[in-house]
């Protein structure tokens, strides 16, 4: 079965739907939507490059996130933006979000897989996919590359101090998010550098980690992101 084929049986199969209904548009077709005919598309694979994006909170990568998107046409899957905005919605998923963000544990990996495929499934015809402070955890690591059947194309972390992520995440409170308590950012800081070290550590074994320093100005991490992003062709 062809990758996008793969990302489509077992996200649906997931939630336990019937497949029978899966073959309006064949795999091959699906997979066929990845590659993108522009010859400045960065390649991995002959697939669009699949960049997972690492960070404490507060350390900008989604703001550099938006000017990849820009620049290079990727779909952008920012899971702290998606989980925010189900944790608006009344439905249970929604209810559960939001007791888990307030009280600071990790999301179950079963919601954070979900919606990782679900949006890359929404932006086929991308050249290419950022996904956004993900993964979390080694297990949603190897679940991930058994859905999509390859490993990301390269790991960007982004390294900024404490103090600096605590700056930043103190002078978003205006914006009424839901972990930003000041319990919340620190048990989120707390979480990104104990449980993500290993997922760290793993892709740094398999040199496909790149350290981006987050505390020089927007434009030059910018140049930063695009270096690594451009050494993929």
């Amino acid at each position: 079965m062809t990758e996008a084929g793969t990302l489509v049986t077992l996200s649906r199969a997931r939630r336990g739907q019937n497949l029978g209904g899966v073959g309006a548009r064949p795999p091959q077709e699906l997979l066929a939507g990845w590659v993108s005919a522009s010859p400045s598309c960065p390649r991995h694979s002959q697939v669009p490059p699949i960049i997972f994006v690492m960070g404490g909170p507060g350390c900008g990568k989604g703001t550099q996130c938006k000017n990849m998107v820009t620049k290079y046409g990727f779909c952008h899957v920012g899971l702290g933006q998606l989980l925010g905005q189900e944790a608006q919605r009344s439905t249970q998923q929604g209810w559960q979000i939001r007791d888990i963000m307030l009280q600071g544990p990790l999301m179950p990996a079963g919601i954070i897989l979900d919606m990782v495929s679900d949006n890359m499934l929404s932006c086929l015809e991308s050249r290419g996919f950022l996904i956004d402070d993900f993964p979390w955890e080694l297990r949603q690591a190897m679940e991930f590359e058994h859905i999509v059947g390859r490993a990301p194309s390269v790991v960007t972390v982004f390294d900024c101090s404490m103090e600096t992520m605590l700056r930043v995440l103190h002078q978003g409170q205006g914006e009424h998010r839901a972990d930003d308590s000041e319990l919340a950012i620190h048990q989120s800081l707390d979480t990104h550098y104990t449980v993500c070290e290993p997922v760290l550590t793993f892709y740094q074994q398999n040199n496909l980690l790149r350290n981006i320093l987050a505390e020089e100005a927007p434009e030059n991490i910018f140049a930063k992101c695009c270096s690594v992003i451009e050494s993929l062709q």
